[in-house]
């Protein structure tokens, strides 16, 4: 229900706006589209590959892997993945949400979460350019460490530990 009443509160600010200038409103609105276009293939792909992944991977096994159970070897496997997957944000939420549901387990999810925000393997090459080796590695290092303190909180928090 809460999301027809912001799609609502949407189309009346968007009818609002397009009222008061329609030249801004229209030119917004091919902005946000053009961005939509450039998100959308990123999008797709991890769509596509988190759906092959809970294809083959039933329930029971990402709960083996990834699920409660598998403890702190399951979170640190998770850290692993999100430290070298490179996923925005606005997809690792919705992944993080599938995986839950398929049998992930909180501390896990939040690792990995965690990582996949804070280290970046893959993007390593253009921090160090920028930022230099020793501080790239500092600040990813801190970043991945910090991830089990987010594991360990949300395990307290959700009685999982």
């Amino acid at each position: 229900m809460s999301t027809y009443i912001l799609y609502g509160v949407t189309l009346l600010l968007l009818a609002l706006s397009f009222k008061n200038d329609k030249k801004k409103t229209k030119m917004s609105l091919k902005k946000a589209w053009k961005a939509f276009e450039n998100i959308l293939p990123e999008f797709l792909v991890i769509i596509l590959l988190v759906g092959t992944l809970l294809a083959i991977l039933n329930p029971e096994a990402i709960s083996k892997i990834i699920g409660g159970d598998s403890g702190w070897f399951g979170v640190l496997l998770a850290a692993l993945v999100g430290s070298i997957t490179l996923i925005p944000g606005f997809v690792a939420f919705p992944t993080a949400a599938m995986l839950l549901q398929n049998g992930a387990g909180y501390m896990q999810i939040g690792a990995f979460v965690s990582t996949l925000m804070m280290v970046g393997v893959v993007t390593m090459p253009v921090e160090i350019r920028y930022f230099g080796r020793k501080l790239t590695f500092l600040r990813n290092g801190l970043a991945f460490l910090f991830s089990f303190v987010v594991a360990y909180v949300i395990g307290k928090a959700v009685g999982a530990l």
